[in-house]
C-alpha cells in the first residue's frame, strides 16, 4: 500500500442561498476550484477527478466532476467520476481517490465536491399512466426527502432538523447551549484567517454566512422551525442553505515531484445508524478512523466535525468524551461558513490539511454526519 499525501486544498467562499453565488451553475463552481487547484499546484493532468454532489438533479448533473474537468481545461483524456453520499460526498470523494492511490491504481487524483442549493431545481415526477387528465406536483430538491418510497418506515424519514431535536432531547441539550455554540461559531469564524484556502469568485472573497454582529439576544428571538411547542432547533442554531465546491490534489510519493504536501491522509472510516440520528454517525466513524491509524484521541491536535446543527454537534460530543472540544472546529463551523452538502466534506478535509502544515506537524481528523444515518470521518497526519 502506498502512503497518500494532499498537496494543495483550495475552496470557494461558501454563498448563501440565493446570495452571491446564485447566478453560477455549479459545474462552473466545481471548474473553477479545479483550474485554481492546478494552477497553485502546477498539477496539468490527472489520472482522475472524483467529485461529490448531492443533489445530481439540475446543472450538474450528467457526470459534475467529468464537466468540471472539461471546463477547467483538463486534457479530454482526463476520466470524471461523480460519487453520493448526501452530506459526506465530498469527503467520500477523497476516500475513493486515497483508495485509488494506495493500490497503486492511480498516482495523482483530484477530488472534492460541489452544491449550488440554490440552483437546485424542481422535479416533476413523470405519472403512472399516459396522458393524464390531472395536474401535476412539482417537488423541491433543495434538501431532504423527496419522492418516497411509501415502504420506507416514517421514523425513517423524519426532517433533519427534527431528527437534531430528537438528539437534543436525548442528550438533554437545551436551546441556550445550541444558542451558545452557534455564536462562538460565527466568532470563531470571523476571526479566521482562511486566504490560504479560499479561491475568489464572482467577487465573493469570504463565507457570506458569517455574521460579525451575531449576538446572543439575536439567536434568542429566534423561534423554533421543527417543533412549535418546546422546540430548540432554530435556523440560528443550525447550518444554512448554502454555494460552493471545493478540491484538493492527493498523489502517492511519486507524485509529489519535489513538492511539499500539506498532510498525509492515514485513514478512512464509515458508519451508521438509525436515521432519525443521523446528527450522531460521526460517533462510531471517528472511533472506527483513529483506530485504523492507529491513533487515540490524545494524538489529536485539530479536528473539523461538520456542523448541520448545533444539537448535532454537541450530541456527538457528549458520545465522544475522550474527545477535547477545544480543538474542534477552530475556525468556526459550518453554522457560520455554511454547508453545501456536496462541498463540506472536502471543505473540513482540506481545512484540517492547512492546520496541519501551518503547525508543521501534528494529527488531525475530519468528520460529517450524513443524511439517512452515516457519519464518515478521515485521519489525517504531518
Amino acid at each position: 500500500m502506498k502512503d497518500v499525501y494532499i498537496v494543495d486544498a483550495v475552496r470557494t467562499p461558501f454563498g448563501r442561498h440565493g446570495g452571491a453565488l446564485a447566478k453560477v451553475r455549479p459545474d462552473d463552481l466545481a471548474a473553477h476550484v479545479v483550474a485554481a487547484l492546478v494552477e497553485r499546484t502546477g498539477q496539468e493532468s490527472a489520472d482522475e477527478v472524483i467529485l461529490g454532489n448531492a443533489n445530481g438533479a439540475g446543472e450538474e448533473n450528467r457526470n459534475v466532476a467529468r464537466m468540471a474537468a472539461l471546463l477547467a481545461g483538463l486534457p479530454v483524456t482526463t476520466p470524471g467520476a461523480t460519487v453520493n453520499r448526501l452530506c459526506g460526498s465530498g469527503m467520500e470523494a477523497i476516500i475513493q481517490a486515497y483508495r485509488a492511490i494506495a493500490v497503486g491504481d492511480a498516482s495523482a487524483v483530484i477530488a472534492g465536491g460541489v452544491e449550488s442549493m440554490t440552483r437546485a431545481p424542481w422535479v416533476l415526477p413523470k405519472p403512472d399512466r399516459a396522458f393524464p387528465a390531472g395536474g401535476g406536483e412539482l417537488v423541491s430538491t433543495t434538501l431532504g426527502w423527496r419522492l418516497v418510497n411509501p415502504r420506507m418506515p416514517a421514523e425513517h424519514t423524519v426532517a433533519l432538523g427534527e431528527g437534531a431535536e430528537l438528539i437534543a432531547d436525548k442528550h438533554g441539550i437545551t436551546r441556550e447551549e445550541q444558542d451558545a455554540y452557534a455564536l462562538g461559531s460565527h466568532r470563531k469564524a470571523a476571526k479566521a484567517a482562511l486566504d490560504r484556502e479560499i479561491v475568489p469568485i464572482a467577487g465573493l472573497t469570504r463565507d457570506e454566512g458569517i455574521r460579525d454582529d451575531s449576538s446572543a439576544e439575536a439567536l434568542a428571538r429566534l423561534k423554533p422551525v421543527f417543533r412549535k411547542d418546546g422546540g430548540t432547533v432554530t435556523a440560528g442554531n443550525s447550518s444554512p442553505l448554502n454555494d460552493g465546491a471545493a478540491a484538493l490534489l492527493l498523489t502517492d510519493e511519486e507524485g509529489l515531484r519535489g513538492r511539499e504536501p500539506l498532510a498525509r491522509l492515514t485513514a478512512s472510516a464509515a458508519s451508521a445508524l438509525e436515521p432519525r440520528y443521523f446528527g450522531l454517525g460521526p460517533v462510531e466513524a471517528v472511533r472506527k478512523a483513529l483506530a485504523k491509524a492507529g491513533k487515540g484521541f490524545g494524538d489529536l491536535s485539530t479536528v473539523e466535525l461538520n456542523e448541520a446543527f448545533a444539537a448535532q454537534v454537541l450530541g456527538c460530543l457528549a458520545e465522544l468524551p475522550e474527545l477535547d472540544p477545544a480543538l474542534v472546529n477552530p475556525d468556526g463551523g459550518a453554522i457560520a461558513i455554511g454547508h453545501p452538502l456536496g462541498a463540506s466534506g472536502a471543505r473540513v478535509t482540506g481545512a484540517v490539511a492547512h492546520r496541519l502544515a501551518a503547525a508543521g506537524s501534528g494529527v488531525g481528523l475530519a468528520s460529517l454526519c450524513i443524511g439517512v444515518g452515516q457519519g464518515l470521518a478521515v485521519v489525517l497526519e504531518r
